[in-house]
């Protein structure tokens, strides 16, 4: 089994140290996806409406017809959404990370402009939020390449962080193959980031959460009401905040601007960005300041890397 390209061991019985800034015991990383304007639409050249995470439980894509119920939704997420978590995440002094579609940062500027006075890491979440696992390999690289160039012009710099979400089995390696991003994030596999062999040298993965994340308001047995989604929050900080006496640990809070960003479920999260802010020794930082730290600190972790995929 030694070419089995899979790594079901990770970090084993003893993870190392990762010596967050200021002794801390866990950080706390928040992703605001933004997706709004990116989605599957007739009118951006898909075949069918979107269908996923949105209050339309159990929609169902309808092809060559666009769905008004589910578009209202996604442009509730950059009218309004937006600006409650811009504004939540500003008044603390918190900073975050944007998964951003390419194509819905080109079609939004005035929010790519306070995504950048925020100081947010904006990272790519590939051209448009569509599923790439049925793309050949030439029109997957082809995507990956054109969210680039899209991204680059949006943001006026190329991004240096990754995550597609509908991804394919071959996202990893061609991403690798494009080279020049210090973190992917394609990956639910540990609470620690970690190496894996490139074709070039050593890819930093910094894992992200489907459990600690606002989606599961739209998903069957998920989240029916804040309160839920806060005890969630709560109970995994806390678990991570114990262990982080010995060994300090990551977590991911995943949000999006038309769930989290409406004012019932928004509530709850107020609740938890307070609560982890009265606690000593928590670091919430970009993703893009875990990327620079495991460069700076743990690259000596590379030597072991493994090759996956």
């Amino acid at each position: 089994m030694t070419d089995y390209p899979r790594d079901l061991r990770g970090y084993g019985r003893n993870p190392p140290d990762p010596k967050w800034p200021g002794g801390a015991r866990v950080a706390v990383q928040f992703v605001v996806n933004f997706e709004e304007g990116g989605e599957n639409n007739i009118l951006h050249g898909d075949r069918a409406s979107e269908a996923f995470l949105s209050d339309v439980l159990g929609a169902q894509p309808w092809p060559g017809q666009r769905h008004a119920n589910i578009e209202s939704m996604f442009e509730y997420g950059s009218r309004a959404g937006f600006w409650r978590l811009f504004r939540m995440f500003g008044e603390r002094g918190l900073p975050t990370t944007v998964f951003g579609v390419a194509t819905a940062l080109q079609r939004n500027p005035e929010i790519v402009a306070a995504m950048q006075e925020a100081g947010w890491d904006i990272a790519s979440h590939s051209l448009k939020w569509i599923e790439h696992k049925d793309m050949s390999e030439p029109e997957e690289r082809h995507e990956i390449a054109e969210a680039i160039r899209v991204h680059t012009e949006a943001v006026g710099s190329r991004p240096t962080g990754w995550y597609t979400g509908r991804s394919s089995i071959n996202t990893l390696r061609l991403l690798m193959e494009a080279g020049g991003f210090k973190y992917l994030s394609d990956s639910y596999a540990d609470d620690l980031p970690y190496w894996i062999k490139g074709p070039q040298e050593p890819q930093l993965i910094i894992p992200y959460s489907l459990d600690a994340n606002d989606m599961r308001f739209t998903n069957p047995q998920g989240f029916s009401n804040g309160e839920q989604f806060f005890s969630y929050l709560k109970d995994a900080f806390d678990v991570l905040y114990a262990e982080g006496a010995l060994a300090p640990k990551m977590m991911t809070v995943g949000l999006h601007c038309r769930l989290v960003g409406r004012p019932g479920r928004a509530a709850s999260l107020m609740r938890f960005l307070d609560y982890i802010t009265s606690h000593e020794k928590v670091w919430v930082p970009t993703r893009l300041a875990i990327a620079e730290h495991w460069h700076a600190h743990l690259k000596h972790l590379a030597a072991d890397a493994r090759a996956i995929g």
